[in-house]
């Protein structure tokens, strides 16, 4: 884990710029200046500690130079077939595997590794940077491009401190759409000019042309679009409890130590007892609330003594709260209003002073159908009244998805922040849904598209790196993604259980009372703290940002 830079104009102050995410990488730094472009590195040391892993990393020609921040996983199998085709390593580090495997496979080693990336390739030869986001979007990777000058960076404070020659405007649009959905949606950013790079998605900047001359997708996940069940429950529970043992033992690599968040839901339960297969020393770590309705604590301390796993507990109170409150403009660069993100800077605090990675449930209720809106559309009938194109049924679950008291005043926001009357508000959503397919597999698939990396994945980087501590999600894993979408909506959630097929293959090892009582969260009571006169999110705009 590592924070990422780089620029086409050479009076950017990119030292400045790699400086400002030192919390994403404080084991060392390094900004290299080439003929014609710059990297900048600021380096987590996780795997192959030694000089060897540190970054700009090149090819022995020094054609070819990369950047990379996040994890390749079961990477050492990779690393094994290049050996073979005639490739030198100088390091144990997964960077100089993908760097290898560029040049042995050009963009189309893409294909060849599963994980959490932002990957920047510079290639000499063509004059191009090529940057690839992973599948999901676990890893961020944001650019800014004026039609001359280009960039790119692992946080927005990494453009902001490193292009000192320009003068960066709010995008209004961005800020309506914040209103509405909690978050920024991909690839929009609080700023104009500055993007986001699309989940799965590669980008092609020429260095010579000073233009972006590819953006497009690089991954299809296949979603079956067939109802009712096709295989035994108690096959694909077995094969699903395998995919996820893998996932977890691959992303237990590590050359530091490693831990779980387990907060007592049914997903960090699960990946907590995989991890505790791994390494029986493992060490928890768990966050428990004032409020007792939002407290899963004893759920947690269930899991640990039962397998006497290593137990760090704390409490998250008020003042807690107002201590984080104070620095959310620090770690997300943009509005941002999840707020389960402050009981995550808790747990990544009290991670961090035992353990240099934590593996998190993260994506299991995306991935294997675990929110209660799915349930909604299960339980009606489906009908084909359609509303600004959507099923009426679907828009429905969609609006509370959203925030209620700013779609009411949506034409008061429209007018105090100049949003013209035919902009779509559900622009968002509208880009991954499909008709054509099941009810729950239609919202899995949204989510999976928006809600995950727009809001969830967002809130555990920025909180985890702001304390240095890499995070880990096992449920995100290629296989396991497109194993659960290849399933029919019965198999994947048979009699219409939350996350059926998950709990099913862990009844034994986790057990029935945790894994099939109601559904809590991992939020705080935020009525408490501010009341019900405005929404938290334009508490967030008027405190933090000043609109």
């Amino acid at each position: 884990m590592c924070g990422i830079l780089g620029g086409s104009n050479p009076k950017w102050d990119y030292q400045k710029g790699i400086s400002c995410m030192k919390h994403r990488g404080p084991d060392g730094m390094k900004v290299c200046p080439l003929e014609d472009f710059t990297l900048a590195f600021a380096r987590l040391a996780i795997m192959d500690l030694s000089d060897n892993g540190m970054q700009p990393m090149f090819s022995e020609d020094y054609r070819i130079g990369i950047v990379f921040n996040g994890e390749i996983y079961g990477y050492q199998k990779l690393r094994n077939r290049l050996m073979k085709k005639g490739y030198r390593f100088h390091s144990t580090s997964d960077t100089e595997v993908i760097l290898n495997a560029y040049q042995e496979w050009g963009e189309k080693f893409i294909a060849h590794v599963d994980g959490m990336f932002a990957i920047a390739i510079y290639d000499k030869r063509d004059s191009t940077v090529r940057l690839f986001r992973d599948r999901l979007g676990i890893k961020p990777l944001y650019y800014f491009y004026d039609g001359k000058n280009f960039g790119f960076s692992s946080e927005l404070k990494g453009i902001l401190n490193m292009c000192n020659t320009v003068s960066f405007t709010v995008d209004n649009t961005a800020v309506y759409d914040f209103l509405h959905y909690l978050y920024i949606p991909d690839p929009k950013t609080y700023y104009k000019n500055i993007y986001k790079i699309l989940p799965g998605h590669r980008m092609i900047f020429s260095i010579h042309d000073r233009r972006i001359v590819k953006d497009s997708s690089y991954w299809r996940l296949d979603v079956n679009g067939i109802q009712g069940a096709r295989r035994r429950q108690s096959d694909l529970a077995d094969e699903l409890k395998e995919l996820v043992k893998e996932s977890v033992e691959e992303q237990m690599v590590a050359d530091v130590p490693v831990g779980t968040f387990l907060s007592g839901g049914v997903d960090s339960s699960i990946v907590t007892y995989e991890g505790y297969r791994v390494n029986p020393q493992l060490e928890t770590f768990s966050v428990g609330f004032y409020d007792s309705r939002y407290n899963e604590l004893e759920y947690a301390e269930e899991l640990v003594d039962r397998y006497q796993l290593n137990k760090n507990s704390r409490i998250f109170g008020r003042n807690t709260f107002e201590r984080y409150y104070t620095q959310m403009k620090v770690w997300y660069d943009e509005p941002f209003a999840d707020t389960s993100a402050f009981p995550t800077f808790l747990v990544s605090e009290m991670a961090k002073d035992k353990v240099a990675v934590a593996l998190t449930g993260d994506g299991a209720d995306e991935v294997f159908g675990g929110y209660d809106r799915y349930q909604f559309l299960r339980k009606r009938r489906e009908k084909s009244v359609s509303l600004f194109g959507f099923r009426k049924d679907d828009l429905a679950v969609l609006l509370k998805q959203m925030v209620p008291a700013t779609l009411i005043r949506d034409k008061e926001l429209r007018e105090r922040l100049g949003i013209d009357k035919d902009y779509d508000a559900l622009w968002a959503f509208r880009r991954y849904y499909f008709k054509d397919l099941p009810p729950i597999t239609r919202l899995q698939y949204l989510d999976l598209k928006t809600y995950l990396p727009g809001d969830i994945l967002t809130k555990v980087d920025r909180a985890s790196m702001a304390v240095s501590l890499e995070t880990r999600v096992p449920m995100l894993s290629r296989k396991l993604v497109e194993f659960s979408f290849s399933l029919t909506e019965e198999e994947r959630c048979p009699k219409g259980v939350q996350k059926g097929l998950l709990k099913k293959a862990y009844e034994e090892e986790i057990g029935k009372k945790l894994l099939y009582r109601p559904k809590q969260g991992f939020g705080i009571p935020m009525h408490k703290v501010f009341g019900d006169e405005i929404s938290c999110q334009e508490h967030i705009l008027e405190d933090i940002w000043g609109m």
